[in-house]
């Protein structure tokens, strides 16, 4: 008790904030010189990182893991207090006293000792990151130097999210247990993993194993922006009449290369595993009723036209929102209950996010199966049909003590009781689900999708809209029109990165950096000391630690602006 008292006293002077050597992202909410402001402490072969307490070993183990990586410094791990009295350390203490918040954390940088602290795992872990960001960008030297500074913190909003689309492209678990240290490194806490699309079914589902063998797979896909300039056309299902795509000389060629793949349950266990290391939660979406191809590829009985032979899609952009659905039957409920449980059983998320979005009417409108259903059910219309199917999936996921998020079109026909609405046509969806006192993640297509061209003239084929990084960090997921109490239902906020024309590593990365580091400050950082030009100078040093990490990035920021 003696030792937290002394390093609470350490991060209780009050200094005048000067910390231009100190360029985390996000931005602290308290930053400092430390009580010696020009002493620094030097990490070297000798430094020990003193776990005080079996809570703090897993971020004892991750910083020590980075500094071995990326500075082949192997520091020593340990309990016992009698191997460090005399040794220059990195002391982490988890005390359930320190702090009401259990995410905020300390860090105060002294000349013979790094202390660091939290109330809880999850705070010191953020605390670490930190002090990864206080560590220098080069590796050139057999010391770190560190300058002494103390750091008070916690987050704005309690969800702080980021996703990834696996089923246009997939991405291996290498690759993917990558983007959760990168979340890590910006402190988010939750990952929404996207498995499921009409392009490829990602997930493995002993009971239907057809969803993996055939649903993961397509022949081909679409080359360029659609509708494309080709030579060969696509035929594509015969649509309602009144359903008009393309236009009349509109030409989609493919490229005729198969691409797929999936993982399997104990690959999916292997990697929120190591997201748990990290206190991220991976929420798994499984799309419904649309986004479906994949699957109804793989079980065309449970789609409005039930002889139909569907494929996998192998094309995107408009052809999305109007592709077939599933049909509202009791074979369909069963089977997604079934697939549901095997999800559920798999994620220990409290979440399980539903899709919802983008499903067409026109087949249940076109459907005698679903006119009938909706004539026994007593169901208005179309969109009061799509409420009946969510509220159905919504009692499924309830009775196993989970909650269902979907995008907004859940809110078509009446908001289940308890779904929490991911908002990405904009902010309305949200804001009318918070005026219904439901939870809302705030995800609007322009600000927060980084599948989109970062630069107007980019230089590599992206979706064809702008979100710049300035867009991004400006963006501020409050509503001006909600009041004090609606406000509070803004959980949080999440970026998008859709993998349309994201086909491997490095691309993403370059969709994704810097714009997650503006998305990390505003859901960070208290919105009083957000501050553009102050972001752009910290990011040119995290720049560098990317090259030091060897994470690729939209480097034409350091040129010119977007």
């Amino acid at each position: 008790m003696k030792k937290t008292a002394l390093i609470i006293l350490f991060i209780s002077f009050a200094f005048k904030l000067s910390a231009q050597q100190v360029n985390i992202i996000p931005q602290p909410v308290e930053v400092r010189p430390g009580a010696f402001p020009n002493d620094t402490f030097t990490i070297d072969k000798n430094t020990i990182i003193f776990a005080t307490t079996k809570s703090t070993t897993n971020s004892a183990q991750y910083l020590a893991d980075y500094i071995q990586k990326y500075y082949n410094l192997k520091l020593k791990i340990t309990d016992k207090p009698n191997e460090v009295s005399k040794a220059k350390m990195i002391t982490l203490v988890v005390n359930n006293k320190l702090y009401a918040n259990p995410n905020r954390y300390f860090v105060s940088v002294l000349s013979s000792t790094i202390n660091a602290g939290s109330s809880s795992e999850q705070g010191l872990f953020y605390a670490v990151q930190s002090i990864i960001q206080l560590l220098p960008t080069s590796n050139t030297s057999s010391t770190l130097v560190i300058p002494s500074v103390d750091i008070i913190d916690y987050p704005r909003f309690d969800y702080r999210g980021m996703h990834l689309d696996v089923s246009r492209h997939f991405f291996d678990v290498a690759f993917v247990k990558k983007y959760i240290d990168y979340l890590a490194l910006h402190k988010m806490n939750y990952f929404h993993w996207h498995l499921t699309d009409d392009h490829g079914w990602r997930i493995e589902i002993k009971k239907y194993p057809k969803l993996t063998e055939i649903g993961a797979w397509r022949n081909g896909s679409i080359i360029g922006l659609w509708p494309g300039k080709g030579n060969e056309n696509i035929k594509y299902e015969v649509l309602p009449a009144e359903i008009k795509i393309t236009p009349k000389d509109a030409i989609i060629k493919t490229d005729g290369i198969r691409h797929g793949g999936f993982y399997t349950q104990e690959e999916i266990k292997d990697v929120i595993d190591y997201a748990t290391k990290r206190y991220i939660t991976i929420i798994p979406e499984i799309e419904m009723p649309a986004h479906s191809m994949a699957l109804l590829a793989a079980y065309p009985e449970l789609g409005t036209e039930p002889t139909k032979k569907y494929a996998v899609a192998e094309t995107w952009g408009m052809m999305n929102k109007y592709n077939n659905v599933l049909q509202p039957t009791e074979k369909t409920f069963k089977f997604l209950e079934d697939v549901l449980t095997e999800v559920m059983a798999l994620f220990p998320s409290q979440y399980i996010h539903i899709g919802g979005d983008e499903a067409s009417k026109v087949w249940w409108r076109s459907s005698p199966v679903a006119q009938q259903i909706m004539k026994d059910n007593n169901i208005k219309d179309e969109s009061a049909l799509q409420s009946y199917f969510i509220h159905r999936i919504e009692k499924l996921v309830n009775t196993k003590g989970k909650t269902i998020i979907g995008w907004d079109e859940i809110l078509d026909g009446g908001l289940a009781p308890n779904a929490i609405v991911m908002s990405w046509r904009g902010e309305k969806g949200g804001i009318a689900a918070a005026k219904e006192k439901h939870k809302v993640i705030m995800t609007p297509e322009n600000m927060m999708y980084f599948n989109h061209k970062q630069f107007l003239q980019d230089d590599s084929l992206a979706a064809a809209k702008y979100s710049p990084l300035e867009n991004v960090y400006k963006y501020d997921p409050v509503p001006a029109e909600l009041n004090a109490e609606q406000a509070k239902y803004i959980w949080g906020a999440q970026g998008n990165l859709w993998s349309e024309y994201i086909a491997n590593p490095a691309k993403a990365e370059y969709q994704l950096f810097p714009r997650l580091d503006a998305l990390s400050e505003i859901l960070w950082s208290p919105k009083e000391k957000r501050n553009y030009p102050d972001f752009l100078n910290r990011l040119k040093t995290q720049f560098k630690r990317y090259d030091l990490m060897n994470i690729n990035y939209s480097q034409r920021y350091l040129t010119e602006k977007p």
